[in-house]
């Protein structure tokens, strides 16, 4: 027997480059059967590279991947399967409206003569619920399952496809965590039957539950391997950043008056499922971060604070009024602004002009009476084209054409034109490139030096120090620390966000 086929899967010497970026740079891997192994990295590490390679999306440059002894070479998905390897993804693939037999099905539903076999179906599916735990009606529709229930029917449709390998992309992002323990004794039943499972996730206490090992990458590298158990916080962060220093990098510290009334205040603030209790206040002129991991409820909560979602306790108040039931309606009028994590699905109207896109957030500035005036629309976009740096043509310009830094900033100056006071800014730098990043985090800066309150969101946590008087981290439903100041580094952040 060669080395190869000991292991379920084996990755040596790959490397895979696209333009501009070395994805991945000569690394190795390898997982046994049976075993479940945490892969672990920062953002642009390499670790959804290293796993599309294994399922076959991606092909190494150069280097060798083998699954069960036999080499993928240039087969693919297709041959990936066929050699054992499913992949879950972390965004859910089901049809909402079919079944849950239909979706284990889905691509591939059984025929008896010209009839669908739903009976086949109902009980294969059932077969393979029940050998997993799971007390799922596979005729239910999947619309009426907890997101739980159908991320666990997700990994069901993969299992039944009888895996040597395994492959869980954050397989809890999204989940509460109260529905993690369900997934965490899933995977433990899988890989007791002798499947390889690939665990991709941020959260070391799940990790430590249900890992036999955990793979650490950094710069396109498999950095080093160790035992999940006794693996420290430290440890493992240490092994995420290597060198990494920040003293150039931070923030030069401001001095905010926190004695007067904050312009938003946050008390006991539950959202469910995943926020569970927030307090937390942001003053005049102040950039706050939140700092957590995918899943941990930074999205929601600002998606709440802005009135787009139901709050299920406490509330909130703006410059001291009180808001118990916040509507969008009602914040917008109040200066609450919000520039969404998608900013190409909700954030832009791709066909619209840069002007009309950002007088959007206030009709009212750009109108004669009941009429929009064209003019008012022209001057108050040039403006803003202006004053943000924005590169387009003409104000005209759809916004589709402009790259996604200079989206970005048209969106954030939909809420100048609106005059708000409270901006919330999910991933605003997100998919944009250096330079561009660097104009907004001045934007930033210069939006609350003019007295603006700014709560920044981020999952690359090494920007939080770039533009951040204060950082709070979110983890377990709720506000975990609070930094300042120097306090602010990228591997006190980690350590906060991944700690149980």
């Amino acid at each position: 027997m060669t080395d190869d086929e000991v292991f379920a899967a084996r990755v040596r010497n790959a490397t895979k480059a696209y333009p501009g970026v070395v994805a991945l740079d000569g690394a190795d891997f390898d997982i046994a059967p049976g075993e479940v192994r945490a892969l672990l990295g920062r953002n642009g590490a390499g670790k959804s590279t290293l796993i599309r390679m294994i399922a076959g999306v991606d092909r190494p440059d150069s280097g060798e991947v083998h699954i069960g002894g036999s080499p993928l070479g240039d087969g693919g998905v297709r041959r990936a399967v066929e050699l054992g390897v499913s992949t879950v993804y972390q965004e859910l693939s089901l049809v909402p409206w079919l079944s849950v037999a239909e979706n284990m099905f889905l691509g591939a539903w059984p025929r008896t003569g010209p009839r669908i076999d739903y009976e086949l179906m109902g009980r294969e599916s059932n077969e393979v619920l029940g050998q997993l735990g799971l007390h799922i009606d596979a005729e239910r529709p999947v619309a009426t399952l907890s997101l739980a229930e159908q991320q666990l029917v997700e990994i069901a449709r993969a299992v039944r496809q009888n895996p040597k390998v395994l492959i869980l992309d954050e397989p809890t992002s999204a989940l509460a965590a109260a529905e993690v323990a369900m997934v965490l004794d899933v995977v433990g039943r899988i890989a007791a039957s002798g499947v390889a499972v690939i665990y991709v996730s941020h959260r070391l206490d799940e990790i430590r539950q249900v890992a036999d090992g955990i793979t650490v990458m950094r710069d396109g590298r498999t950095i080093k391997t160790i035992p999940a158990k006794g693996a420290t916080t430290q440890e493992i962060v240490e092994l995420m950043l290597g060198g990494v220093t920040e003293a150039a990098t931070q923030v030069t510290p401001i001095d905010i008056d926190r004695s007067g009334t904050p312009l938003l205040a946050v008390r006991d603030l539950v959202v469910a499922p995943k926020i569970t209790g927030v307090t937390f206040d942001l003053h005049p002129g102040e950039v706050l971060g939140l700092g957590g991991l995918l899943g941990s409820g930074r999205t929601e909560l600002l998606r709440a604070l802005a009135g787009f979602d139901p709050i299920a306790a406490g509330h909130i108040e703006v410059e001291g009024e009180r808001i118990e039931n916040p509507t969008n309606a009602r914040m917008k009028r109040l200066g609450v602004g919000l520039t969404p994590e998608n900013r190409k699905a909700e954030g832009i109207v791709p066909m619209l002009g840069v002007d009309e896109n950002m007088v959007m957030s206030d009709f009212g500035r750009v109108s004669t009476g009941p009429s929009i005036s064209t003019g008012l629309v022209h001057r108050a976009a040039t403006e803003l084209v202006r004053r943000l740096g924005i590169k387009t043509a003409r104000p005209q310009t759809p916004i589709a054409d402009l790259s996604g830094g200079n989206q970005q900033k048209a969106v954030i100056g939909r809420w100048l034109h609106a005059d708000s006071r409270i901006l919330l800014l999910d991933e605003p730098t997100r998919g944009v490139d250096v330079e561009a990043k660097a104009q907004i985090y001045r934007l930033v800066r210069e939006l609350a030096a003019a007295g603006a309150g700014v709560l920044f969101v981020s999952g690359e946590l090494e920007e939080l120090p770039l533009v951040c008087d204060r950082v709070l981290t979110l983890h377990g439903g709720g506000i975990r620390s609070e930094l300042h100041g120097a306090e602010i580094t990228v591997d006190n952040i980690l350590a906060a966000t991944m700690a149980v």
